[in-house]
């Protein structure tokens, strides 16, 4: 071999017990599975300098000796030696060559080894945290780099991967994530309560608002005259308290309707705080005839004190449970948005995904990986004696509040000259013979029967996401339309989730609730998805409506909770837009609910009206469309109730399936919401 050639070589030899001295050349080592080209010389002086021992052994084997020890003494030269009993000095050609040409060689050659070395190190660095041990190949022989310690790292006794490695001190249930916080702030500020009084200990009922000894007053129509369909009604409230005294300040939570019961006509009013203990409720006439003002008082200004304090202040008032099973052997454990404890007593199974937080306690027996159910777990919150004076049902709780004079209008027909005042209302729409039109700009269709239900659903597929008022949806719709048939999943109870099908049509009909917070009864963890996270997975198109609903199981927390949702359903509803702009998104917002003493702390409709706002602000400018749940419930004749009575969720199927399939076959997706 000529000399040049013996000089571009490097050349280390392995000692493996009494076989014979063998020189091999090293072409390569692996890091981690990946071959990685370079020189032997290169390759055994990073390992040795990253704290890697070279060890010996023939392929197929297993070691057999102790680990060989590597020194670099120059270019030409590596000294190994095998514990006490071998020792061998290997030796190139080069060596018996002068000092002059050793010091050649190593100029020539010390950029290129340069380079290559300190490529070599930010390989191996970058994954010696993750691989412990590397190996090599030498031409039917294997060695290993084996990262040495003095001592092996702690192995988890449990390991959950799903589990994210934030510290349990970012539990809270009002933070917001950085890049959250500026929107979160303005959300909050959009939808702020007027200032509201305080609530001392030994506060007087008397002094608090008294709908039956308020009133309202319909004032004069603006110009003179009669009213006329276009026209703007304007109708001034003074609220005084227990002793007839008038309200010098704002905050109480009224309600307003227009209503022709005959007709079955109604429209919900904008009220106005002055905060000085007067409102303006001002509703669009809409129809002709008829027309008879409601007012009442839902809160005094008061119970809003207490109700958000009692948010603020126990924002863990609901609970929820989990059981965990290993064979024979099960627990019961207490679960949350946030739980109050050291990171390792709890398991963690904040979403990856979404960031969406959830916390169980850890059971006593068994690991984070053996939970298996969710469910409801209950309550614990008792107000004080004298707050629950605020909170009476006939007293100071959805009670009327009566007029001080005439209590209706009749209403004309519209002036043909124009000369209608503008309507500053604007109210989602209105029922009119108990049907209710949209002022959007879309036309609602009736759907009586199913024929004309099946027609507009052919071909197309319905994903319903959320809690139980849209899960009205599917009840409805396989109610009402006998081709469209439940296909059993063996779902527990109310949960789901659940799936009908109309194989003559081609319809499919799916609904699966919305992830933790969810009161349910008992249901399979694993079941318990995030909307946002179920998006990622439909494809979309113009055959496919997407229905979600969210609020219901987050009234009885802090609105940072509340929004997080909302960003993360939104972000994934947009990214379904991009993909495949053709599908429709509708979003149904949150309505008012029954007055029920011991839900008051945790359902009130002051929680279910911020809820109702914030979402029409985030979805505002969005290409979907929103169903006013709240103004479709409000207008209504029918009692207020969490799940809507039928008539209600009939026109809200109107409403969908007016979209589903408009008039003229063209989306009505303005993204105007």
């Amino acid at each position: 071999m000529a000399p040049s050639e013996r000089g571009n070589r490097s050349d280390v030899s392995l000692l493996s017990g009494k076989a014979p001295l063998q020189k091999k050349r090293f072409k390569n080592f692996t890091v981690r599975d990946q071959l990685l080209p370079t020189t032997t010389m290169a390759a055994a002086t990073i390992a040795v300098r990253a704290g890697y021992t070279l060890i010996g052994k023939r392929e197929g084997q297993t070691e057999t000796h102790a680990p060989i020890r590597i020194q670099l003494c120059g270019r030409d030269k590596v000294r190994t030696a095998m514990g006490t009993k071998a020792k061998s000095e290997i030796k190139t050609p080069l060596l018996n060559e002068g000092q002059a040409s050793r010091n050649r060689c190593l100029v020539k050659c010390s950029s290129v080894l340069l380079f290559m070395a300190l490529s070599v190190v930010s390989f191996m660095l970058y994954y010696m945290d993750v691989s412990d041990q590397s190996s090599c190949i030498l031409d039917g022989k294997l060695c290993i780099f084996r990262k040495t310690t003095d001592t092996m790292p702690p192995v988890p006794e449990t390991i959950t991967p799903s589990h994210p490695t934030e510290p349990a001190s970012v539990c809270s249930f009002h933070s917001a994530s950085p890049e959250n916080a500026t929107e979160v702030n303005m959300l909050k500020e959009a939808i702020a309560w007027p200032e509201t009084p305080p609530v001392p200990p030994d506060f007087s009922l008397d002094d608090t608002s008294d709908p039956a000894r308020s009133s309202f007053t319909i004032l004069p129509r603006r110009g003179g005259g009669s009213w006329h369909v276009g026209d703007q009604l304007e109708v001034l409230v003074k609220v005084s308290d227990f002793r007839g005294r008038p309200r010098k300040s704002g905050g109480d939570l009224l309600y307003a309707r227009l209503q022709n019961r005959a007709a079955l006509a109604g429209v919900v009013g904008k009220v106005l705080d002055h905060r000085n203990g007067s409102y303006t409720a001002v509703f669009a006439l809409l129809w002709e005839g008829s027309a008879e003002v409601e007012v009442s008082l839902v809160h005094p200004s008061e119970a809003i004190t207490v109700l958000a304090k009692v948010t603020h202040d126990y924002p863990d008032r609901a609970h929820f449970l989990s059981v965990f099973r290993s064979g024979a052997v099960a627990e019961t454990v207490m679960c949350n948005v946030c739980l109050k404890g050291p990171k390792e007593k709890l398991c963690n199974y904040t979403d990856l995904h979404t960031g969406e937080p959830w916390f169980c306690y850890k059971p006593q027996k068994l690991s984070c990986d053996n939970r298996i159910t969710h469910s409801k777990g209950g309550f614990h919150f008792k107000p004080e004696s004298n707050e629950s004076q605020l909170f009476q049902r006939g007293v100071n709780m959805k009670v009327s509040i009566p007029s001080s004079g005439p209590f209706g209008i009749n209403i004309l027909p519209k002036l043909k000259d124009g000369t209608s005042e503008v309507v500053k209302a604007e109210p989602a729409g209105y029922y009119y013979q108990g049907a209710w039109r949209a002022l959007d700009g879309t036309t609602v269709r009736q759907f009586n029967n199913a024929s004309a239900r099946t027609q507009c659903l052919k071909g197309k597929v319905v994903h319903l996401y959320g809690d139980s008022t849209v899960r009205q949806f599917f009840e409805f719709l396989t109610a009402t339309t006998p081709d469209l048939k439940i296909f059993d999943l063996k779902s527990p109870g109310k949960a789901g989730p659940y799936m009908a099908l109309d194989y003559k049509n081609n319809i499919l009909l799916t609904y699966r609730c919305h992830g933790t917070p969810i009161l349910y009864t008992p249901m399979l963890a694993i079941e318990t998805r995030h909307i946002a996270t179920e998006l990622r997975t439909v494809a979309g198109g113009p055959d496919t409506v997407v229905v979600i609903s969210v609020w219901a199981h987050f009234t009885s927390f802090p609105m940072e909770v509340y929004i997080r949702r909302l960003l993360n359903i939104k972000r994934a509803v947009v990214q379904l837009l991009t993909r495949a702009p053709d599908t429709l998104v509708i979003i149904r917002t949150s309505n008012p609910k029954g007055s029920v003493l011991n839900e008051i702390w945790t359902s009130s409709d002051w929680y279910a009206l911020q809820c109702y706002k914030v979402l029409r602000e985030i979805f505002k400018g969005v290409n979907v469309q929103v169903l006013d749940a709240w103004e479709m419930c409000l207008a209504h004749h029918l009692p207020h109730s969490l799940h809507p009575q039928t008539p209600i969720i009939k026109n809200m199927i109107d409403v969908v399936l007016s979209h589903t399939c408009p008039l003229g076959g063209k989306s009505q997706q303005s993204g105007k919401h």
